[in-house]
Order: structure tokens, then C-alpha cells, then sequence
């Protein structure tokens, strides 16, 4: 028994916790603009192709749905000393979202 008592969940002092998690997500971010800028690249090298194209596109599109989902984030974080959870919701669009990026970006390599 050290003689201190346990803090209520108020009193919790996230450290460096949410500035960790806004790395990791501008991380994140930076990882799949450079496979969307790669897969744009792959598609316009090897001759432009109606498929490539739409894949690219596709590329694209999932690639800015997840920025838009890390920037809410992102601002979440740095705007308080203690931010809200991440709800379920915005977690699973981010993780189909980065799995679809990289899915995307591997059909236009193969």
C-alpha cells in the first residue's frame, strides 16, 4: 500500500498519448499518399488503359475518404488536452479504407 489514493477517470493524464496518436495518423496519411501518387504513376507508364484508369480513380477516391477521416481525427486530437475515444465507426472506414488503398494500389502492380 503506498498510501496514494486511485484518481477518479477525470483526474487521467493522457502524457504524450494523443500527440503519439496524431503522428501516427499523419503517418499513416503520408504512407498512403505515396501509394496513391505510385499507383497513378504505375498507371500512366505502362500506356493508359480504360481499367487502369478506373482502378487509379478508384485509387484516388479511397485515398482522399481516408484523408478527410485523418484530418477529423487529427484535429480531434490537437484540439484538447484530452480528446474523445475515436469512435467505432470513423475506426472501421479508416482500416477499409487504407486496406482498399493498398488493394487498389496493388492491382495496378500486378
Amino acid at each position: 500500500m503506498s498510501g496514494t489514493a486511485a484518481r477518479p477517470a477525470s483526474d487521467r493524464d493522457p502524457g504524450l498519448q494523443p500527440e503519439r496518436t496524431r503522428l501516427a495518423w499523419r503517418r499513416t496519411t503520408l504512407s498512403s499518399t505515396a501509394a496513391a501518387i505510385l499507383a497513378m504513376k504505375t498507371t500512366l507508364h505502362g500506356g493508359v488503359s480504360a481499367p487502369g484508369i478506373v482502378v487509379c480513380a478508384l485509387c484516388c477516391a479511397l485515398w482522399l475518404a481516408f484523408l478527410l477521416i485523418a484530418h477529423h481525427r487529427i484535429r480531434a486530437l490537437s484540439a484538447t488536452t484530452s480528446p474523445a475515444a475515436l469512435t467505432p465507426r470513423h475506426a472501421t472506414a479508416g482500416a477499409l479504407l487504407t486496406v482498399g488503398l493498398a488493394v487498389c494500389a496493388a492491382a495496378l502492380v500486378f
